[in-house]
């Protein structure tokens, strides 16, 4: 029996070199695609994979916010596919996960399935599933550990930036830039890294490059059929790469 496999990344052409990849295996067969997190969880509860080829970095809804919204009869095994991010990689390794890293080279992805049917014959998918809520749980933010003050270097002063002053937050490589009022901030930091340190009661991670301060907005606006942006209270404008009604929500009761 074909080990049937979703794939879930936000990025065409990751998707393809993945597709590519296992069409080359057979016994492995591509079931779906899924291109955001939303998609995702559907596509887990429609199509009911073996396994889901799941990337972490994902605008709106990410890889483990994903397998947050499914309940535990629901997971599926999971092969994490990532840029390489050494503290993600760790805590894989660290609840033994099996994980790829960008760009998937064809001789380890063929180990990573293997091990997948040898977790499906050994009726070992329960033990996986307990695994995964461990790492969930593990990546779950605190409200104790949620940042207030964020420190910002500049020669040899350093100051500090409230969080609740923040407006928006924008990714620049390693980089991010606060913006606070007039002001702008840039300090060493990815916007992945910066996120899970912030409350998700305040801020809201729009889209791969923008987090913004829930109380700032001042309203949504539609653009395009599908596409809308966030309008804070200056009146700037950020496009969002997040589901609409999720959005909504987070703005009523966050």
């Amino acid at each position: 029996m074909k080990l049937r496999v979703l794939i879930v990344d936000d990025e065409p052409l990751a998707r393809e070199r993945l597709r590519m990849l296992l069409a080359s295996e057979p016994e492995a067969e591509v079931v779906g695609e899924g291109a955001d997190g939303e998609a995702a969880v559907a596509a887990i509860r429609s199509l009911h994979p073996d396994l889901v080829m799941l990337d972490i970095q994902m605008p709106g809804l990410d890889g483990f916010g994903v397998l947050r919204a499914l309940e535990r009869a629901e997971l599926p095994l999971v092969i994490f596919v990532t840029a390489f991010d050494q503290h993600a990689v760790k805590a894989f390794e660290a609840h033994a996960l099996d994980y790829l890293l960008k760009p998937c080279k064809p001789a380890r992805l063929r180990d990573a399935l293997q091990r997948a049917r040898e977790q499906l014959a050994s009726k070992q998918s329960q033990n996986v599933s307990q695994r995964l809520l461990d790492l969930l749980e593990e990546r779950s933010p605190k409200a104790a550990q949620h940042l207030t003050r964020i420190a910002v270097k500049n020669g040899e002063r350093v100051t500090f930036v409230k969080a609740a002053h923040i407006d928006w937050i924008e990714a620049s490589g390693n980089y991010v830039v606060l913006h606070v009022g007039k002001e702008s901030h840039i300090i060493r930091e990815t916007i992945g890294a910066l996120e899970e340190q912030l409350s998700p009661d305040t801020f809201l991670r729009l889209s791969r490059s923008a987090i913004v301060n829930l109380d700032r907005v001042k309203e949504l606006q539609s653009v395009a059929p599908g596409e809308h942006v966030v309008i804070l209270h200056d009146g700037k404008k950020l496009p969002m790469s997040r589901g609409l009604r999720e959005v909504e929500e987070k703005l009523k009761f966050g």
